[in-house]
């Protein structure tokens, strides 16, 4: 397998950033790391190995990027506001700098799947909603899809514009919902042990099937619990639903 690393100084965020590749050609998949992670925890909790079979097919093409969630939305000694600043700094970083990245790398395909565990579930759905020219599909495992575990009941733009379950009710906008229908949208989570994002998760799914935008929000047991080695579970089964 092809495994590269790099680094650059991030203009966006003022400080260095660092991300893997994986993989020699096929549909690029940007890994969102779970609360606080780095771009290195998908290959150490065994999720690249997981996804080796669809990766040596030349299949898919893993970008795992790194997080400041430290920065923003877990950062205790900020004020939500500038918690939500500095997320659309990384927002800007993902957008301005991983894609122009991404699409200089050389790839099957020019739009991505995002995808991560836990926060990087919330990550991968947050990018691909508000992203949908560089996003076309997303898997999001086990994740929340409201800033409540963040910032409360606190609400400005920053925070609104980055918590699907606030702006998705209130999206009209066709340029958005078109894409959205033409993607792959798929929710997953166990109902065992830790998984407390159920209920947001059929929440995602209420509000964009009343807009006429497909979802498959994939339930697993009450034996599943929210760790690792059910994602491991989860991730191959999912990519082998689509039809890559």
């Amino acid at each position: 397998m092809n495994v590269e690393y790099h680094r650059w100084w991030s203009p966006n965020l003022n400080q260095d950033m660092e991300l893997k590749v994986y993989g020699h050609w096929g549909k690029a998949v940007v890994v969102f790391p779970s609360s606080n992670g780095r771009f290195y925890q998908y290959e150490d909790f065994g999720m690249v190995e997981a996804c080796q079979p669809f990766i040596n097919e030349g299949k898919i093409k893993l970008f795992t990027v790194d997080s400041i969630d430290e920065q923003s939305w877990f950062n205790e000694g900020a004020h939500p506001a500038d918690r939500a600043r500095r997320h659309n700094d990384y927002d800007r970083y993902i957008v301005e700098e991983v894609k122009p990245f991404i699409q200089a790398h050389g790839n099957a395909s020019d739009a991505c799947l995002a995808t991560g565990c836990s926060l990087g579930a919330y990550h991968s759905a947050n990018f691909f909603f508000r992203h949908p020219d560089m996003f076309d599909a997303v898997i999001a495992l086990s994740g929340l899809y409201s800033l409540a575990f963040s910032v409360g009941e606190y609400m400005d733009d920053n925070v609104y514009f980055n918590s699907p379950l606030a702006y998705l009710p209130n999206l009209q906008d066709e340029w958005y919902l078109e894409r959205y229908r033409k993607s792959r949208i798929i929710i997953c989570s166990g109902q065992g042990a830790w998984e407390n994002g159920v209920e947001e998760a059929r929440a995602v799914k209420d509000i964009l099937e009343a807009k006429g935008v497909p979802c498959w929000l994939d339930l697993w047991g009450y034996d599943v619990n929210h760790d690792w080695p059910w994602w491991r579970k989860q991730m191959p089964y999912l990519l082998g639903h689509l039809g890559l």
